[in-house]
């Protein structure tokens, strides 16, 4: 396997000018990231040069532009909010960049173990509440800086709680120029949002107003962003809160690996390619650790730097490469331009990134698809915002797990069925028909058909609970191609039950999986080898013929039994 991701020079001019554009979205994205999650401008700088270059380079997907995100910037914000409220200001932020390393640490694990394709696989109800809770949260925390004030502390709850005092204190300058940040890039005209990014004409336009329409005010600025590579932060790690630490680095590395993921599916479908998803993990887990290292926010693969990539001619990785390069110069020769950029303006910025996070079109229509999938949405949403992310996930994903298995055990039970007569609830051919009829209600059909998961069987349990009057029963699992072990546990009490109190046991069409769980289980020593079969006619006139051994002669002139589709035991 190719240890880099897929670079040439046969599209040169389309990567480089791709790798441009995408430059041109990151650079205020990044700014307002960094600001936003209490780290520092040129965290968010330096994480959108790190993550972006390895994840380029060691990726699976081409295409993809990895860089901080609106999810991952909440949840870094709650972690050096929590790391630095247990410790200090200076061992909290160097803790903090440590769980950006764990963060990619989990991701190689997950990529080396091949769990990309299982990393999405969760109800879009939950995908959906998740997403809007962390927009929701990211739009909350800027509402002081949108105020022109400090952030309160304390999280969302704390804001909530200091709205009151953060509209007694409003700064109308600032809360302008973030008002008309939110605007700039709500309104531009879509003619002019593919000439320049709106985001990037908001961040000018601030500033420059700032500097001309209030130059005797003192308006909050970004301030001087260190020129030169950083210093590299050694992993620190405290005993008190280590348990802390992973538990944030397992969610940062997984909510990394749904956003890079997810991003990598959009850019598929636009270039009609497919990625490697546990080669991305990886790319991404080497792009975080190395962010981590050198003091950079967490990132993942971001929608809107890939779609204008592609969009901009982008094919392979040196797009990617080319991105991270362009902006590895500006911090090192044109940081200090960003000094006097004003905070509010960033907080417009991720302001009406919180909002884009939103899910509106499935919020406005979720209560119409399903109102049980709405509720689970809602309560993702709740738990998102005012609880973690954690719990929201865990229970999101359990309450739906739980309501899909309860549907689809209702719905596999209907194919758990007994009869003992030739009725139309079962397809039976002429000479099923024939034999069932001859046992004269003593031979019962006992039917399951699907896959048999664990809750089928208090179906099984209910069906053979029910069985009353009968000498010999046939248990056919000719359309069962997967027996869970709930399941198999059932019918081998069933089988055994029926043994004990002296009815004849025959089993139809035991094979694969099925036949194998059976026999590990020990069924196969209760009934005979004579006794299983791989054709359904076979096996009931067999039981026919041990309740009736007459049976079948007065109507042998009309049917002779050289017609029975006779296939044979099987040993």
């Amino acid at each position: 396997m190719q240890i880099t991701n897929r670079v040439n020079f046969r599209n040169l001019r389309g990567d480089l000018f791709g790798g441009v554009t995408a430059a041109v979205i990151a650079l205020p994205m990044a700014l307002a990231f960094g600001v936003a999650s209490g780290a520092g401008a040129a965290s968010g700088l330096w994480g959108a040069v790190l993550v972006g270059f390895f994840a380029a380079l060691f990726g699976g997907t081409p295409t993809l532009i990895s860089e901080p995100t609106g999810p991952m910037t909440v949840v870094m914000t709650a972690v050096i909010a929590s790391l630095i409220a247990a410790t200090d200001q200076q061992t909290g932020m160097a803790m903090a960049f440590t769980v950006v390393m764990l963060a990619g640490v989990f991701q190689i694990i997950f990529g080396a173990m091949r769990l990309g394709k299982y990393v999405t696989m969760m109800p879009y109800t939950v995908i959906s509440g998740f997403m809007s809770g962390i927009g929701i949260i990211l739009v909350i925390l800027q509402l002081a800086p949108f105020l022109g004030q400090a952030n309160p502390g304390g999280g969302v709850i704390g804001t909530l709680t200091a709205i009151p005092d953060l509209l007694g204190n409003i700064q109308p300058e600032e809360t302008m120029l973030a008002a008309l940040a939110v605007a700039i890039i709500w309104f531009m005209p879509n003619r002019f949002k593919k000439i320049v990014p709106p985001q990037l004409v908001a961040l000018i336009v601030g500033t420059v107003l700032s500097m001309v329409l209030f130059p005797n005010v003192d308006i909050r600025r970004i301030g001087e962003i260190p020129m030169g590579f950083p210093d590299m932060q050694v992993p620190t790690f405290r005993a008190d809160q280590i348990r802390l630490m992973f538990a944030d680095a397992a969610v940062l590395g997984m909510l990394g690996c749904i956003d890079a993921l997810l991003t990598s599916v959009v850019a598929d479908s636009l270039t009609r390619t497919e990625h490697d998803s546990n080669k991305e993990l990886i790319g991404q887990g080497l792009g975080n650790i190395a962010s981590g290292l050198f003091g950079g926010l967490p990132g993942a693969g971001a929608t809107m730097g890939t779609v204008v990539n592609i969009q901009g001619g982008g094919r392979t990785a040196l797009s990617g490469l080319a991105r991270a390069g362009i902006l590895l110069v500006v911090i090192l020769g044109a940081a200090n331009l960003a000094a006097t950029i004003p905070l509010a303006v960033l907080a417009g910025i991720a302001f009406k990134v919180g909002v884009d996070i939103i899910d509106w079109d499935f919020l406005k229509r979720a209560h119409k698809v399903s109102v049980k999938g709405a509720l689970i949405m809602y309560g993702v949403i709740a738990l998102t915002v005012l609880v973690d992310l954690i719990s929201a996930v865990g229970i999101g994903v359990f309450v739906a797990n739980v309501l899909t298995i309860d549907r689809m055990s209702t719905l596999q039970s209907n194919s758990v069925q007994s009869i003992s007569d030739a009725d139309d609830t079962i397809q039976l051919n002429a000479n099923e028909k024939r034999w069932l009829d001859e046992a004269n209600g003593r031979v019962l059909l006992f039917q399951l058909s699907g896959p048999m998961i664990f809750g089928v069987a208090k179906a099984i349990s209910r069906e053979h609970n029910a069985i009353k009057e009968c000498d010999a029963i046939v248990f056919d699992l000719s359309e069962v191609p997967h027996m869970g072990v709930t399941a198999s546990l059932a019918l081998e009490n069933a089988i055994e039950e029926a043994v004990e109190n002296g009815r004849e046991v025959f089993i139809v069409g035991a094979a694969g999986q099925t036949k194998r769980r059976l026999g590990k289980l020990g069924v196969f020593e209760v009934v005979p080898p004579d006794r299983l079969y791989m054709d359904r006619a076979e096996a009931l006139k067999n039981a026919a013929l041990t309740v009736y051994p007459d049976a079948g002669q007065e109507s042998a002139t009309e049917q002779p039994l050289s017609n029975v589709n006779d296939v044979g035991t099987m040993a």
